[in-house]
């Protein structure tokens, strides 16, 4: 049976791709962050053990909170540093994706608009989104396919946390509403039951037309 791993797979957007990919008979291992830390290396390490193979991998992990440049700490620098950037490293260096598989980035739409709110995520998972991108081609080689999805607002835990008033917030987009992690879900698992391979190092703008950026 095709196996997948999906880190944050217990919530938001990485539950909605587990059950998606279940639907279709994968066997899913769904993450929480008690099962895997990427921002304690150690934790990788060990979760890594015993974690070493897969056919699919979902590179997913939630962000820092919303606060301006002046008030960021060297602690939240170096915790987000491990856990949207070296962690994701630490995963690519020590984890075998089996021939024929995929890795799905879920990254930001901040990677391509950076958000002065977001200036943490907008910096590591940018920086995060370049590794992912030069790797696509050494894994094009075992017909790996590497795809990188940036969302924009979608309905999860993290949207309404950061977005203070949401039904006026949605007034503002061109589809006036939020994205469903259920779209998000249903297209990787499109991608896959398809066997669509020739769509690799690229990202994908998950936005409902927000974007400004062509790429």
């Amino acid at each position: 049976m095709t196996k997948a791993i999906v880190l944050g797979g217990s919530r938001g957007i990485g539950k909605a791709i587990s059950n998606s990919l279940r639907s279709i008979e994968i066997d899913v291992f769904a993450t929480s962050k008690k099962d895997i830390d990427t921002s304690n290396l150690d934790n990788v390490k060990k979760f890594l053990e015993s974690n070493n193979e897969t056919d699919i991998l979902i590179l997913n992990t939630g962000g820092p909170e919303s606060k301006p440049f002046s008030t960021i700490t060297k602690e939240d620098w170096n915790k987000y540093h491990n856990q949207l950037f070296v962690g994701f490293c630490t995963i690519l260096q020590n984890i075998k994706i089996n021939q024929n598989g995929y890795i799905f980035l879920i990254s930001s739409n901040v990677i391509k608009e950076p958000n002065p709110k977001l200036i943490i995520s907008s910096a590591y998972r940018a920086a995060f989104s370049e590794v992912f991108k030069v790797l696509s081609k050494e894994y094009a080689q075992k017909n790996i396919s590497c795809i990188n999805i940036a969302p924009g607002p979608i309905n999860t835990d993290r949207t309404q946390e950061i977005i203070e008033d949401v039904k006026e917030f949605e007034k503002t987009l061109p589809m006036k509403r939020l994205g469903k992690p259920e779209e998000i879900g249903n297209f990787v698992k499109g991608i896959i039951e398809n066997n669509i391979k020739y769509l690799s190092g690229v990202t994908i703008n998950f936005d409902g037309a927000n974007s400004s950026s062509i790429y």
